[in-house]
């Protein structure tokens, strides 16, 4: 499987087309929030492990970061469809609120010097 860019946009697509034609209809918001939370709870189990004090137990072999993450973003990208939110646009907009919000709010943060 040869590794290629997709834009957000794409994402978007490509979700929503397996969605109406894999998986027959999307679960609604609350459920797929529900989900959502559960896979960043997978997600945080193995940071914790691989990067915190807790050791892997014998049935979490296997599990991979890049897949847990993915799993968060799909979920995540579920909710955006399903609510009419685009996420390219979404994150434009936070770039530019955190660019003047946060302009120098971490140059003069004492802790990060």
């Amino acid at each position: 499987m040869s590794e290629r860019e997709i834009t957000i946009a794409e994402a978007q697509r490509q979700v929503d087309e397996w969605i109406q034609t894999v998986g027959v209809r999307y679960f609604n918001e609350l459920t797929n929030t529900a989900i959502l939370m559960e896979e960043v709870g997978e997600l945080a189990r193995i940071m914790a492990r691989k990067y915190g004090e807790q050791s892997f137990k014998a049935s979490e072999e296997g599990k991979e970061l890049a897949d847990e993450m993915a799993d968060v973003l799909w979920v995540l990208i579920c909710l955006a469809n399903q609510t009419g939110v685009n996420l390219t646009e979404a994150l434009h907009k936070n770039f530019e609120k955190k660019n003047v919000r946060d302009k120098d709010r971490h140059r003069q943060n004492l802790k990060l010097k």
